[in-house]
Formats: C-alpha cells, sequence, structure tokens
C-alpha cells in the first residue's frame, strides 16, 4: 500500500482579492453632504420660527405700550387739540393771504391832491405777490393829473403809477384811468393788526 500523499499549499489558481467600488466612496460622500445640508436648513428654519415669534411678541408688547401712553394722555382731549390745531393754521393761512384795504386808502386820502377824486377802485394780487390797484378818477384840469402823477412818483411805495385815457368829458373836466402796484408788506394784514405797520408813517410831508 502507498502511503505517500504528495500535499501541495500553492494553490492551481491564483487567490482572487476583491477591491472596494469605486462608486462607494462618492455615493458616501454625497450622503453626507446632503444630511449635512438638511440640518443645515433645518437649523436655518427653526431659528427663523423662534425669530418671527420673538419679533411678534415684541411689536404686539409695543403696541400695547402705546395703547397705554395714548389712555393716559386721554385721546378725547388729544383729538380736540389736533382740531385746534388744525383750525389754527387755516387761520394762519387765511391771515397770511388777506389783504387789508385800509392802508391803501388812508395812503390815497394822503396823497391825492383835492382837485382829483377817484370813481373806480379795483384790487388784485399779482403772481409776483405784489398787489395791483386800478383806479379810474376825475381831475379839475391837465394840470392836476400831472401834479398828482409826480405825489404818486415821490412815494416809493406806489411801484411803477401809471396814468392812462386821459379825456375832457362834457363838464371840462379830465377823466383818466391809474394804475400802480403796492408791496405786499404795506397791505399785510397781520401787521395792521399787530399795529406794526400804520400807513401814516409813509406819507408824512406829502402836500395834498
Amino acid at each position: 500500500m502507498d502511503t505517500n500523499f504528495q500535499t501541495s499549499f500553492i494553490p492551481k489558481k491564483p487567490a482572487v482579492v476583491e477591491k472596494p467600488s469605486a462608486s462607494s466612496r462618492p455615493v458616501g460622500l454625497l450622503t453626507t453632504i446632503s444630511i449635512f445640508v438638511f440640518f443645515t436648513v433645518l437649523i436655518g428654519a427653526i431659528i427663523l420660527y423662534f425669530y418671527k415669534v420673538t419679533l411678534t411678541k415684541g411689536i404686539t408688547r409695543m403696541q400695547n405700550d402705546l395703547s397705554l401712553a395714548q389712555n393716559r394722555f386721554e385721546p378725547e382731549k388729544i383729538t380736540q387739540l389736533e382740531l385746534l390745531n388744525r383750525r389754527i393754521e387755516a387761520g394762519k393761512m387765511v391771515l397770511q393771504d388777506h389783504v387789508a384795504v385800509s392802508p391803501i386808502f388812508d395812503a390815497l386820502g394822503k396823497v391825492t391832491k383835492k382837485s382829483v377824486r377817484y370813481t373806480k377802485f379795483n384790487l388784485s394780487n399779482e403772481e409776483s405777490g405784489k398787489v395791483l390797484i386800478k383806479l379810474s378818477g376825475i381831475a379839475t384840469d391837465y394840470r392836476s393829473v400831472a401834479l398828482q402823477s409826480d405825489l404818486f412818483n415821490q412815494n416809493k411805495h406806489f411801484i411803477d403809477p401809471v396814468f392812462s385815457n386821459l379825456a375832457v368829458n362834457e363838464k371840462g373836466n379830465v377823466n383818466f384811468d391809474l394804475e400802480f402796484s403796492l408791496d405786499r408788506t404795506f397791505v399785510d394784514y397781520q401787521k395792521v393788526l399787530d399795529g406794526t405797520n400804520n400807513p401814516s408813517d409813509y406819507f408824512d410831508g406829502l402836500i395834498n
């Protein structure tokens, strides 16, 4: 009996060593990135939610504080004061735009000769801010008109006085039209009320 066994430890086929799949590493990295992004977005959403809640509470608290403050100052009283303030401002606007005619008549009375009288008077506001005066009148003769023109030109408050349409009427008198401007400060209604605008001061020394 043959007892000799031939044993060999060299494998007849080469051993196959399994290599890790090339796709396993990228898949694992992509999963990690996705998880990171997910949690980042989740945390951001949570932070925004709590910020919104905090902000809403803050606004509500401030509104409550404002309501309490308004109630302390009596809302009805505040409404009355606001209405009064609007009326005062409206009154100021009326005074600012109002023209006082008394200085004009006083001035005309002091500068007009006795031989001249006026038959028509018209006042209008110019865009420049000045006050435009248009008059019609009657003088005893042309000499009176000439002297009257000199008196108007001597006073700085009568701006650009112009006599026109001179004509002798059936009674032998001379009809005329007169146009001139006044500085708005001269007819300021508020100054007249305060007494700071005295027309007599501007015409002292003029001869009737």
